[in-house]
């Protein structure tokens, strides 16, 4: 059966239609970014691409192509014994590899020999990243968003926890990027994506909910920890309602204290993140803070933190950023309890706008 063809911008659309997307890249390529819900069969791995390059450059195309040949065919043959002798004849797969040249085309002219109705995405991953980048401000756009607002502590991604649990629809920025979006947010053993990654993953969301609904999203800034919000994205919610939520400062110490509890056990590692705030605290003030954590007051540096760094710096930037946040619908929380977030919850999704 022949190979069929399709635009990256009509694949955008019709992602739905092809039973399984296979990422032909190689293992690399593929954790960089991939196309949403693909799986990945290399027809060269990380190593053989590596050694078909070399060969390209230091001796010749004719030889480096033979050999890229026989290892894609090695390769090939493996994945169809591993995932495709069981699949029905009606079985439809996109495929595409970094241009959609012969590592994608490869597998779809084995594929579609087979007798299955293959497609390739013209252009490969190259086309589709294009095509999604174009499509993120029309996504972001038709949506219409409710910001949570608040300090730093006073439960916001909590809340939106208590919110997609009820049935909202949520748009956890942090949790797509592993970041909680400060200077001490860098959660521990967890790297962040790629920006590639980080903007297929909110295309994805985006592209997944119902515009007749409000998104509920946290008012962050431009980027979060090492990655940056798409404008489109980020503008359209700083023009949306807000809600303010507040939280006691006992509650929001012993709310972070719970959330970053990797701090509480490691007092080094949290004295290493304090010193990043030594341009703008100044030296005197960071070694007090240490000094104080290291003697086991981390509660008391924490509310330092919180009112003499955090807050200031977090009111000034959502009065300049967010043009609804004065007539912001306040959520004030009785204490950080799940009952308190649940009920919360209930009565923003109840709320008009």
């Amino acid at each position: 059966m022949p190979v069929h063809t399709l635009p990256a911008a009509a694949a955008i659309q019709q992602l739905g239609d092809y039973d399984t997307i296979i990422d032909a890249r190689t293992e690399d390529e593929h954790a960089l970014d991939h196309v949403p819900g693909a799986v990945n069969w290399p027809t060269l791995n990380n190593a053989e691409r590596i050694t078909i390059g070399t060969m390209y450059k230091q001796v010749n195309a004719f030889e480096a192509k033979k050999r890229g040949a026989a290892l894609s065919a090695r390769n090939i043959a493996a994945h169809i014994e591993r995932e495709v002798i069981d699949k029905p004849r009606t079985w439809k797969p996109l495929v595409y590899c970094w241009r959609g040249g012969n590592r994608s085309g490869a597998l779809a002219t084995i594929l579609g020999a087979i007798g299955f109705q293959v497609t390739l995405i013209e252009g490969g991953y190259k086309a589709w990243r294009a095509a999604l980048v174009e499509d993120i401000p029309a996504q972001a756009r038709r949506l219409h968003y409710r910001v949570v607002c608040g300090p730093t502590g006073s439960g916001k991604t909590r809340l939106l926890q208590a919110l997609r649990a009820q049935g909202a629809q949520v748009l956890d920025l942090e949790a797509l990027a592993n970041h909680r979006s400060s200077v001490l947010g860098h959660i521990p053993g967890v790297p962040q994506p790629s920006q590639k990654r980080f903007d297929s993953l909110i295309w994805d969301a985006l592209r997944g909910f119902d515009a007749a609904r409000p998104v509920f999203v946290e008012s962050e800034s431009k980027k979060v920890g090492n990655v940056r919000v798409p404008d489109a994205l980020i503008d359209t919610m700083r023009e949306s309602p807000c809600i303010d939520l507040v939280l006691s400062d006992d509650e929001r110490v012993a709310l972070l204290l719970e959330d970053y509890d990797f701090f509480v056990k490691d007092s080094e590692h949290f004295c290493q993140r304090l010193e990043a705030l030594t341009e703008l605290r100044g030296k005197a003030v960071v070694e007090a803070w240490t000094t104080r954590v290291r003697s086991g007051q981390t509660p008391e540096v924490v509310l330092e933190l919180l009112t003499q760094h955090y807050d200031p710096m977090y009111a000034a930037s959502i009065e300049r950023n967010f043009k609804c946040y004065r007539q912001a619908q306040r959520c004030e929380l009785i204490n950080r309890s799940g009952d308190a977030l649940r009920d919360a919850a209930a009565h923003l999704i109840a709320s008009p706008v």
